[in-house]
């Protein structure tokens, strides 16, 4: 089939691969993309998409909390500069206390009384447009509930109480100590916001994206030609690894090295004076997912001009 040009640069981006290997990539995939990814990685080409070359939002990300109780919520703007303005994080404060009402329902909150406006938080959102003269929308929101202990918190690149670049929320159900279970909340939500893992356990991953690194870690021992019962015994090792990466518990506390999450929360608890089970996590990263339009200044510039 034929390869466009268009999708030879898009998987470049993606990879970081030469635009042969790309080309190479697509043909021996029908054009599929994401197969192409897979085929490049398995052959050690490209370790894995730089997906994150292409989120790109502004705004900020608000946490509120009330006794057992803590919300967090994404509001998006077109620039930075917005985020520094007062209104602006008045809003997302006032948002994210309002999320505790509705459980997190994105659709609920959009459509609740804003205080003291007679407005909605979508009514709210459109008068600040007019005000700012900038595009805002909400775009998401979770609230976390335990029924006793603590909800740990952190927001990463603050600009005020609770708003921030990055906002993360980790339940600690325990009957311990409750200040010192927030402290260890804290620690772990720092740990969240610098690792990024998928899922809180194993048990708890998506099954596609576990047979996807299965199938890749397959073809790549199948390349050194070692037998069959070899082979299995390799990709279930990376498989193992993979966990160890991506899922909270097993992953390497960032605070001490050594010790697993898991380990950290164990060992915990004779300070804490009584077990700890972490019930899981939400992390918020602004702008995640969100692709930033491209355009060619160059060529707006010259087309204004009426050069182009």
């Amino acid at each position: 089939m034929s390869i466009s040009a268009a999708d030879v640069k898009k998987l470049r981006e993606m990879t970081g691969v030469g635009m042969m290997d790309c080309k190479k990539a697509l043909t021996e995939t029908n054009g599929d993309i994401e197969a192409a990814v897979d085929w490049l990685r398995s052959r050690g080409l490209a370790k894995a998409a730089k997906k994150a070359d292409r989120i790109a939002a502004e705004g900020l990300v608000g946490i509120a909390i009330e006794g057992n109780r803590a919300a967090i919520v994404e509001v998006n703007s077109e620039t930075d500069f917005v985020a520094r303005n007062e209104q602006f994080q008045s809003i997302v404060r006032n948002t994210a206390k309002l999320a505790l009402a509705v459980d997190g329902d994105v659709e609920a909150l959009a459509n609740a009384a804003y205080p003291e406006t007679g407005r909605t938080v979508s009514e709210e959102l459109t008068e600040a447009i007019a005000k700012i003269g900038e595009n805002m929308t909400l775009r998401r929101a979770a609230v976390m509930e335990v029924s006793q202990g603590a909800i740990g918190t952190y927001v990463h690149s603050a600009i005020s109480e609770g708003l921030g670049r990055i906002g993360v929320l980790v339940g600690l159900e325990s009957a311990g100590d409750k200040a010192k279970l927030e402290a260890l909340g804290k620690q772990i939500a720092m740990h969240v916001a610098a690792t990024k893992p998928l899922s809180l356990s194993s048990e708890d991953l998506d099954p596609e994206a576990v047979e996807r690194e299965r199938s890749v870690f397959s073809e790549q021992a199948r390349q050194s030609g070692k037998p069959d019962n070899i082979i299995e015994k390799m990709v279930e090792g990376r498989i193992r690894k993979y966990y160890e990466e991506v899922t909270l518990l097993a992953q390497t506390f960032v605070m001490d090295g050594e010790n697993t999450v898991a380990q950290i929360v164990k060992n915990a608890e004779a300070e804490v004076g009584a077990p700890i089970k972490v019930v899981g996590f939400v992390l918020f990263a602004l702008g995640e997912g969100i692709e930033r339009q491209e355009t060619d200044f160059a060529a707006e510039v010259a087309a204004a001009a009426g050069t182009a």
